[in-house]
């Protein structure tokens, strides 16, 4: 793809982040990386783009027009879906991270991320069935038997079993210590402890199609105590293996477990990918080994199953950020590509004059300006996170390992949160730029946003996220994790002060003095005797705690663009000064109201409304 100009993503911003930032080039002086080198990255990152281009950009629209229809038994997707996905398997990059030993190519997780943006930003709703497979995957490389890895995780990195996670059901959506989904022990198999699952499950995506020879069902599940009664709560929630398909001990496929596809959820976006209501054990369309009762294998330990769940659960976590970014940043390049193209209005007021293209009107610059600072932070957020992984994978030291994994735990909720809300801001100014028609189906920017919705309320809606980070992130470990944050973002301001460079200088100093409201307001916030209190606003200190991480990763990047000149150096800057002083003063406001400790939600009664 070298020498096109794409609408997916910037692969110079994506150069700039992965070799002058992140420094990705240092990953391959580490044994498990030694294999490769910048030549081979960049080979990786131009399949994924000639994938993403060639096959999942192309039928983008199309899939949104066909949504999936169920036929009464299973779930039908335009054929496109199929080729493209074959493409991504056939390349090998469903194992593209993982050992030698199990087909993988052993590459670094940033890379792989910044690969599979471009299948983000190209179809999201295709680029679904890779994504959740491979976080099925995973899970059970990290928590499941030999056996289990063998008969369900090798198909999986072959392409050839795709996978989901069931946890949510009607009843229970974020709330999942209500899960009714029962789970009873019947015997011992060559899977481990086998039982038979009974239940429904919602909102499940890519939970029925006919795109791989099996789906590997991870589904939490109440199993009972003693007494034969269901045990109540988080702590009667195990995790079970339940493939669509069973499979026989020799790795042949067997009869169809007594998993129900119900119906399909009509959705707003995403629409590409199947979202699905599932009937665990029913009994009427199928009966495995003569009885009702899907087939399920227990992973890990009995009644951990939330804490095993939640492996999965983070990987999603900051894939569902990093789509956001992709469909922020294809949006911002679509959006800038229109304004580039679309004369309109004129510098005087002779109509004689040629009008004048769009892009030089200084409000629709603000809005681009606005669009770039959000997509191109954004993505390189989550990018960071994914070199953090990496850094664990090689790190021998315990200590080290252990403070990366809390850092990456604390910045787990912005990573998700802040594009899931930036990003579809970003994309709601793009439709502005294309004017009337930008909500005109004929343009993709309408369709981008409609995708990009769902971000702010799966894996986690923005309300818990924000309770996730103030109730128990910043404070987990004596608030250890808060410190290792303001130490790394202390360096990268003693790094820009070092530079002696006003163009440094002034945002580090301004940083500075917003990290150190932060903590005294996080502190104030804990002094109140009322839990209910000092959560009230949780959300608030989410978006205010984002902003700020957010200023921290655009002067990371202004530190690496120091001393260079162009154009490109030229954006970098223009866009972390727009951020700076467009969008880091909004924290000073939200600060003050955290810190009055208002409860003007808590006390509005429901009668009020």
């Amino acid at each position: 793809m070298t020498g096109t100009t794409s609408l997916l993503l910037s692969r110079r911003d994506l150069e700039f982040m992965l070799y002058e930032w992140l420094d990705v080039g240092a990953l391959t002086r580490a044994s498990r990386y030694q294999d490769h080198s910048r030549e081979t990255f960049d080979a990786v990152l131009e399949t994924y783009e000639r994938i993403a281009t060639d096959l999942f950009a192309t039928h983008y629209q199309k899939s949104d027009r066909e949504e999936p229809v169920f036929d009464g038994k299973t779930a039908r997707v335009i054929p496109e879906v199929a080729v493209a996905l074959k493409a991504v398997a056939e390349s090998g990059l469903f194992a593209a991270t993982q050992d030698y030993a199990l087909g993988g190519m052993q590459l670094p997780c940033v890379v792989e991320k910044a690969g599979m943006a471009y299948l983000l930003a190209a179809n999201v709703g295709t680029a679904a069935y890779p994504f959740l497979s491979i976080g099925n995957a995973n899970l059970l490389l990290a928590h499941g038997s030999p056996a289990q890895i063998k008969t369900f995780v090798e198909p999986t990195l072959r392409g050839t079993f795709f996978g989901t996670m069931c946890l949510s059901e009607p009843q229970a959506g974020s709330s999942l210590a209500d899960i009714a989904t029962r789970a009873d022990y019947e015997n011992e198999s060559a899977w481990g402890p086998q039982y038979r699952l009974s239940g429904s499950k919602m909102w499940i995506s890519a939970g029925e199609h006919e795109l791989s020879d099996n789906i590997v069902h991870l589904v939490l599940a109440r199993t009972c105590g003693s007494d034969g009664k269901p045990i109540a709560g988080i702590k009667g929630l195990s995790l079970f293996i339940v493939p669509k398909v069973l499979v026989n001990e020799d790795g042949s496929l067997g009869e169809r477990n007594d998993v129900a596809l119900a119906g399909l959820n009509h959705k707003m976006g995403c629409r590409g990918t199947t979202n699905c209501l599932l009937n665990f054990g029913e009994g009427t369309q199928y009966r495995p080994g003569g009885r009702a009762g899907a087939v399920g294998y227990l992973v890990g330990r009995l009644q951990q199953g939330m804490a095993t769940m939640f492996h999965m659960m983070n990987e999603a976590r900051i894939g569902v950020g990093l789509g956001a970014s992709a469909l922020g940043y294809t949006g911002y390049l679509h959006a800038l590509d229109y304004a580039r193209n679309r004369p309109q209005g004129r510098a005087s007021k002779d109509p004689q004059t040629p009008q004048q293209r769009i892009v030089e009107h200084a409000d629709v610059r603000r809005m681009l300006l606005a669009q770039k600072a959000y997509a191109e932070g954004a993505l390189a957020l989550n990018l960071y996170c994914a070199r953090l992984i990496d850094e664990m994978e090689i790190e021998s030291d315990d200590k080290a390992r252990a403070d990366l994994n809390l850092l990456l735990e604390l910045l787990t909720p912005i990573a998700k949160s802040w594009p899931s809300q930036w990003c579809v801001a970003a994309n709601d100014l793009a439709i502005q730029v294309h004017g009337g028609y930008g909500y005109t189906r004929e343009y993709k920017v309408e369709q981008i946003y409609r995708d990009n919705r769902l971000n702010p309320i799966h894996e986690g809606t923005h309300g818990i996220h924000g309770l996730d980070l103030l109730g128990r992130k910043v404070v987990m470990q004596g608030g250890a994790a808060l410190e290792l944050l303001c130490g790394r973002i202390q360096h990268t301001t003693n790094r820009a002060r070092s530079a002696e460079s006003a163009e440094l200088i002034e945002p580090a100093e301004n940083l500075e003095r917003r990290v150190g409201r932060l903590m005294q307001v996080t502190h104030r916030l804990y002094e109140s005797d009322e839990i209910r209190v000092t959560l009230a606003n949780a959300s608030l200190y989410l978006e205010a705690f984002g902003h700020v991480v957010m200023s921290w990763i655009w002067l990371e990047q202004l530190v690496a663009a120091q001393g260079k000149d162009g154009d490109f150096y030229n954006g970098k800057r223009a866009a972390a000064g727009y951020f700076f002083r467009w969008e880091l003063p909004k924290v000073d406001a939200q600060f003050d109201l955290l810190a009055s400790l208002d409860t003007t939600a808590l006390d509005m009664a429901d009668a009020w409304f």
